[in-house]
């Protein structure tokens, strides 16, 4: 949205928002179902009391999601895709019930190996898909969460064609002689950048705790429409126990959530 400073000539200002129409989202999701899906997470345990993976954290928080999208806008709807080698549907027809997201997950499972991850039929998926929303005069948005850290994604994309907003979380392993992290986020911004019509997130964490997870959800609640610029973003703050004054640092517990928190040279 542009905003519009009005001043009566002293150098005082007034900053005001230019009305605009917000658009109802239609959004896609897609779930990366490498191996690297199932890894399990610290502590976190599933309601069948075995450790809980990464795909299990991300079925609870796109139902967060779900739920508080909803609740801030009742039109607001929802299909689901995954990407193995490239990317297929799940649930095709967006809807704004959450049972839609229930009969979605019944058929998500991870693959056994993954050798590549072609980005493009997503885009071209996505791209169709956002010339139906407008003509509904809706947005549509893709929410990409990938989970490989050694497997850049790749794409071919006409640098001129624009028709959805894309959102990424990345969750991977710490750098190491096998993952390389820093070179598979690079393409990944670089992929927001290329294919989004507004601003779009890249976000990243390698510490393997469900709640940096659910953070990040949260953030990606914000439309497209309404948001800074990433690099603008001053949140989430780090977590950690309030302490005495007198006795003021961070506690060994605490974490910075972040989109640079792990992966160093982030968006620099």
């Amino acid at each position: 949205m542009e905003g519009i400073v009005e001043g009566d000539g002293s150098g005082a200002g007034r900053y005001t928002l230019r009305p605009t129409r917000i658009s109802n989202e239609d959004i896609l999701f897609c779930v990366d179902v490498g191996p690297e899906s199932m890894v399990e997470l610290k502590v976190a345990m599933s309601p069948n009391g075995r450790p809980s993976t990464r795909l299990d954290s991300i079925k609870q928080a796109i139902l967060v999601f779900i739920n508080a999208k909803l609740t801030i806008n009742p039109e607001n709807r929802f299909a689901f895709a995954s990407l193995g080698k490239s990317a297929s549907w799940l649930q095709k027809e967006f809807s704004s019930e959450v049972e839609s997201a229930f009969a979605a997950f019944r058929v998500l499972s991870a693959t056994s190996s993954s050798s590549n991850a072609d980005l493009t039929s997503l885009f071209r998926v996505a791209a169709h898909e956002a010339k139906k929303s407008r003509v509904q005069n809706r947005l549509l948005r893709v929410i990409l969460i990938y989970c490989r850290s050694s497997i850049r994604p790749h794409y071919q994309w006409p640098v001129n064609q624009k028709l959805f907003t894309l959102d990424v979380v990345y969750l991977h392993e710490k750098p190491g002689p096998d993952n390389y992290p820093q070179e598979v986020y690079n393409s990944l911004v670089d992929a927001v950048e290329h294919v989004s019509e507004y601003e779009g997130y890249t976000l990243e964490t390698g510490q393997l705790l469900a709640r940096i997870l659910f953070c990040y959800m949260c953030m990606l609640l914000s439309h497209p429409q309404q948001r800074c610029p990433q690099d603008q973003l001053d949140m989430p703050k780090p977590l950690g126990k309030k302490l005495p004054a007198a006795d003021s640092m961070t506690t060994d517990d605490s974490i910075t959530v972040s989109g640079k928190s792990d992966v160093q040279n982030i968006r620099t």
